[in-house]
C-alpha cells in the first residue's frame, strides 16, 4: 500500500507515525511535511491549500488512499476533486466540511435540528452592526469569526471595550484574514471541555478515546488562544453514562440530521463539547482529528490504522476494529517565543534524540526543518511530546522527562497539562 498524507504539521507526523506501523504499508509521501515527518516519509513541497495542485500529485505518484489531515483542503473541495476521480480519500465533502469552514453555518444547522448548543445571539457582516449588538448580549459573550483562523477566531469578551477591540482587530484591522469578515455572538457556557472524536463512514461510525485539550498560551488557562497547547487522554474523562448522553443526544442526531440535508459525512468528526450542568452541548466542529488531540488519541491506538481507514473509504467500517491502550497519553507542545503572535524561525533543535530514548515517548514534529544533520525550528507550535503510561500521572511525567532534554532559543511550554479546569480554579489561577 502507497498512501499519501496531506499536511505539515503535529497532527501529520502522527499519522504517518501511526501508518507507518502497518505491515500492510509499502510507502508514505506527504505533502509539504516537515523537518520530522521526512525522516519517515517522502516529503513534496505542495501547498496543502492547492486543490489542482493536490490532484496533479496524486496523478503523478498514484497514491492508494489519501489522508487529509487540516481543514483549509477539505474546505476547499479536495475531498470532491479526488471523488470525482475514484480516488479512496479519508476526509469529508466540501459541503460537509463547511462545519468548520464557517460558525454561522454550523450553528444554524444546530439550531435547526434542536440539538444541544449555546445559544446564538446573533449574525453580523458589517462591524457597525457588530458594535450595536453589544448592547443587548449577557456578559461576559463569546465572539466567533465565522472563517477558517488558525484556532485564533474566538474569543470570550468579559467587557464592551474587550469585545469592541476584538472585533475591530477581526473585521477592520483584517489581522486573521478572510476568516473574521463575519462574526457571530453566542452566551458562554460554563463547565468542562471534552474533546469527542469520531471515525464515520456516513453510517457506521467509530468513537475515539476521550481527550481534553489545553488552547490557551499560560499556565492556569492565561492568555491568548492558540492552535492548542497540550492534550491528554484517558478513559476517566468519559464515564459510561456520559458517553451514551453523548451518543444519543449529540453523535447519532448529527449524523442523521446531516444525511437529512444530503450531506454523507465521511472522515473524522472533531465534536468540541462543553460539559454543562443540564449536560453536554457542542461549542464546535472540526472536520478533521484536533491538534494536538490526534498525537494524544494516536499513541493510544492499539489497531493497524491503515486497515481501518481503507475499510473507511471503501465504506465498510467496522467499529469492532479500533482497540486502545489502557493507561492514559499526554501530549505538551513546544512552543516558539512570541506564539500566538509574532515569532522567529531558525532556532536550532537540541536534545531530540536523548528525549527519544524516554520510554513510551515519541516526539512528533510540527513546525521543524532539517537543517543538515540537525533540526531548527520552523513555525510557531515548534514540537508536541507525547507519551503514554499507566496513569496520567504517569504518562505526563514521562512527556515532562523527556521536555527537560530539549531545548531551543525561547522554547515555551504549559507545565500544567492535564489539569482539569476545576482543580485550577481551586488553586485560585
Amino acid at each position: 500500500m502507497k498512501i499519501l498524507v496531506i499536511g505539515g504539521g503535529g497532527r501529520e507526523h502522527a499519522l504517518v507515525w501511526k501508518l507507518k506501523q502497518s505491515a500492510r504499508v509499502e510507502r508514505v509521501w506527504c505533502a509539504p511535511g516537515n523537518g520530522g515527518i521526512a525522516t519517515e516519509a517522502q516529503c513534496v513541497a505542495v501547498d496543502p491549500g492547492d486543490v489542482p495542485a493536490l490532484v496533479a500529485l496524486a496523478e503523478k505518484i498514484g497514491p492508494d488512499l489519501t489522508v487529509v489531515g487540516p481543514e483549509l483542503p477539505l474546505v476547499n473541495g479536495l475531498a470532491d476533486a479526488f471523488a470525482q476521480r475514484n480516488w479512496p480519500t479519508i476526509g469529508p465533502s466540501q459541503q460537509a466540511a463547511q462545519l468548520e469552514g464557517s460558525k454561522i453555518y454550523s450553528k444554524e444547522f444546530l439550531h435547526r435540528h434542536n440539538i444541544p448548543t449555546a445559544e446564538m445571539y446573533g449574525a453580523y457582516d458589517s462591524p457597525g452592526d457588530a458594535y450595536g449588538a453589544l448592547c443587548a448580549v449577557d456578559w461576559p459573550v463569546v465572539i466567533k469569526a465565522d472563517g477558517l483562523c488558525a484556532g485564533k477566531g474566538v474569543y470570550l469578551a468579559p467587557n464592551p471595550d474587550a469585545a469592541t477591540n476584538f472585533i475591530e482587530r477581526l473585521m477592520e484591522k483584517n489581522e486573521l484574514g478572510s476568516g473574521g469578515r463575519r462574526v457571530l455572538f453566542e452566551e458562554t457556557l460554563e463547565g468542562d471541555e471534552l474533546s469527542f472524536i469520531i471515525l464515520t463512514d456516513g453510517e457506521r461510525y467509530a468513537p475515539l478515546v476521550p481527550t481534553r485539550d489545553h488552547k490557551r498560551v499560560f499556565d492556569g488557562n492565561q492568555g491568548p488562544n492558540t492552535g492548542g497547547m497540550g492534550a491528554y487522554s484517558t478513559d476517566d474523562l468519559l464515564p459510561v453514562e456520559l458517553r451514551e448522553t453523548i451518543s444519543t443526544k449529540i453523535v447519532v442526531p448529527t449524523l442523521k440530521r446531516l444525511a437529512a440535508d444530503g450531506i454523507r459525512y465521511q472522515g473524522f468528526l472533531y465534536i468540541g463539547l462543553m460539559l454543562t450542568k443540564s449536560g453536554p452541548k457542542i461549542l464546535e466542529f472540526n472536520c478533521r482529528l484536533g491538534d494536538p488531540e490526534a498525537q494524544a488519541i494516536l499513541a493510544r491506538a492499539d489497531f493497524d490504522l491503515a486497515e481501518v481507514l481503507v475499510d473507511l473509504a471503501a465504506g465498510r467500517l467496522d467499529p469492532a476494529k479500533l482497540t486502545w491502550k489502557p493507561g492514559a497519553s499526554a501530549c505538551v507542545v513546544l512552543a516558539s517565543a512570541g506564539y500566538p503572535g509574532k515569532f522567529e524561525n531558525g532556532k536550532r533543535i537540541e536534545g531530540l534524540t536523548a528525549a527519544e530514548k524516554i520510554a513510551g515517548v515519541e516526539i512528533l514534529h510540527a513546525g521543524t526543518k532539517r537543517d543538515g544533520d540537525s533540526y531548527v525550528t520552523n513555525g510557531g507550535r515548534v514540537l508536541g511530546v507525547a507519551a503514554t503510561g499507566a496513569s496520567l500521572d504517569a504518562a505526563l511525567a514521562a512527556a515532562y522527562q523527556a521536555i527537560g532534554k530539549i531545548h531551543f532559543d525561547g522554547m515555551h511550554y504549559r507545565k500544567d497539562i492535564g489539569t482539569p479546569a476545576e482543580r485550577m480554579q481551586r488553586a485560585g489561577t
